[in-house]
């Protein structure tokens, strides 16, 4: 299969196309810069030169695909309306592309859209209230695609896509640690978080393009964690001791209210019925496994978290 993917220089983005490549498919990749292309061409890709913003861009790339993987975002989480437009526009782009012809159209969400406070599945609907809900419009447009001749579906991945260079939330929870001298979490801990291995993450997308069935919502789980056990953790690798904080204390201690509002949340998701489906079994290292083995405590791991988070 020919895929047309975007953001595939981001972070999960390189797993995925090393994936499709050694899975026997040729890529295509979005890239916006020449060093983006030159991580593309790194990978075995060939590099599409555009942007989200450049709608032409995308549907030449879609068009010229036996399949299409988005997992770009583009705009800013300060100005959520702003993201959502862009979004529905790209996934609308890449989509009328393919209308028609019965190939495979894969967007990418967050279980943050899930609601909190229960073990959510992919049957359950997006909570229109949840923390991530400017995800949810990019949802509804790629998987309106499944009524007009496109294999489309959505995978949902965990808060925590865990892995090497990893610059998303556990850097900022260490990060954190290591100015304060003492590893926290919020409360009494026990809120759960979704996690998956980047590696877990990229067999999912890849069996997604070539076997979901129309209409799929997939989540990419590979556990459920305790936000205190993964202070903990960090408490044991960095010799500090943990702490129990109030929300306000956490705003302070992360340097960022955000952060704590993500942090606090009890957010467990399931991936009974995507594994079932799918016959995805991850099988890379847990969360915690990476903490104790991978490059998160690497001096650079500190410097790319502060880089993002501050």
């Amino acid at each position: 299969m020919h895929v047309f993917v975007t953001g595939g220089s981001g972070q999960t983005g390189p797993a995925v196309v090393a994936e499709l490549v050694r899975a026997g498919h040729s890529v295509t990749g979005l890239a916006r810069s020449d060093t983006s292309a030159a991580r593309l061409a790194s990978l075995g890709a060939t590099p599409h030169q555009g942007s989200l913003d450049d709608l032409d861009s995308l549907r030449r790339g879609a068009e010229a695909a036996d399949g299409v993987l988005h997992m770009a975002q583009g705009g800013s989480y300060a100005d959520p309306d702003d993201l959502i437009r862009r979004d529905c526009e790209a996934i609308d782009a890449l989509g009328q592309a393919l209308v028609g012809t019965g190939k495979p159209f894969v967007s990418t969400s967050g279980t943050l859209v899930m609601k909190a406070d229960q073990i959510s599945t992919e049957l359950d609907p997006a909570d229109p209230d949840s923390v991530a809900y400017f995800r949810i419009p990019g949802e509804q447009t790629c998987l309106g695609f499944a009524d007009r001749g496109v294999r489309a579906s959505v995978v949902r991945l965990a808060p925590t896509v865990h892995g090497p260079r990893d610059h998303g939330f556990i850097p900022a929870l260490i990060a954190g640690a290591r100015r304060a001298g003492v590893s926290a979490f919020i409360g009494d801990g026990t809120n759960r978080w979704p996690a998956v291995h980047r590696d877990d993450a990229a067999v999912l997308f890849r069996l997604a393009l070539e076997k979901a069935p129309a209409g799929s919502v997939l989540h990419g789980v590979g556990e459920t964690v305790e936000i205190k056990s993964v202070a903990e953790k960090i408490a044991q690798l960095l010799d500090i001791p943990t702490a129990s904080l109030t929300f306000e204390e956490a705003a302070v201690h992360l340097g960022n209210p955000f952060l704590a509002r993500f942090f606090s949340l009890d957010v467990p998701a399931s991936s009974a019925h995507t594994r079932q489906l799918l016959a995805w079994q991850p099988n890379h290292p847990t969360l915690l496994e990476d903490l104790e083995t991978g490059d998160y405590f690497t001096p650079e791991a500190s410097e790319r978290a502060e880089a993002v988070w501050r």
